[in-house]
């Protein structure tokens, strides 16, 4: 799938958030991808820190999660965590030595992940962002994203899928620790201080924050909230 930069999806993203949120209403009943958790930062600013992990160009949504999981059911809170366990499982070994979810462990030690280009190419399947954010993924810094893995991102809630210019995964390493600051737009590598613009989130950033697509057409009175 061709890389789509982060601008475009945010483009007139509130009008598509109502188209949207009116599809929602015709399949909401069962055709849709049902999740346990989402990003919670509890009402605190957009800023996460933690440990790194980066990967390369063009990683796709087989490599983020096999189809073989995807008969796993994200709204069954053991097999969502599950799911989380096999996030990035299909990363090549000899590239990517170090795991991003430990055998035996069911959350990754790297809440956020560093990426090039066309990040989430491939299939469509919403199980890819589902899987990052049942790990304890919380944010993605790539250079572009593919345009449907973006929308899933933001549809479910489960990711915010920041965009840079900056090549990002040739500068640092796994397992460092760094701050993303999604107010300032800044990425700051903490072992050394240096600074790395980010691209806003725009529109996408309220949907995110209130839960994905559903729980934001609630929020602004785009559907009914359940009684």
């Amino acid at each position: 799938m061709q890389a789509s930069s982060a601008v475009c999806g945010r483009s007139s993203f509130t009008a598509r958030v109502a188209a949207q949120t009116s599809a929602a209403r015709r399949c909401s009943r069962g055709g849709r991808l049902a999740v346990q958790a989402k990003v919670d930062l509890q009402g605190a600013p957009r800023v996460i820190r933690g440990k790194c992990f980066i990967t390369k160009d063009n990683i796709d949504t087989d490599q983020i999660i096999p189809a073989e999981y995807l008969t796993l059911v994200p709204s069954k809170p053991d097999e969502y965590e599950k799911l989380g366990s096999y996030a990035l499982i299909g990363l090549p070994d000899e590239e990517y030595p170090t795991r991003y979810v430990e055998v035996d462990s069911m959350k990754t030690d790297y809440p956020i992940i560093i990426g090039g280009q066309n990040f989430g190419c491939g299939s469509s399947r919403e199980h890819a962002p589902v899987a990052l954010g049942a790990s304890g993924a919380t944010v993605v810094v790539a250079e572009s994203y593919a345009r449907i893995f973006f929308r899933n991102c933001v549809s479910t809630g489960e990711l915010y899928p920041v965009e840079t210019d900056e090549r990002l995964c040739d500068v640092l390493q796994t397992g460092q620790e760094v701050e993303v600051d999604m107010v300032a737009d800044v990425l700051t590598d903490l072992s050394t201080g240096k600074k790395y613009s980010l691209k806003p989130l725009g529109d996408a950033g309220p949907v995110i924050d209130a839960g994905g697509i559903f729980d934001y057409a609630r929020q602004t009175g785009m559907i009914k909230a359940a009684a």
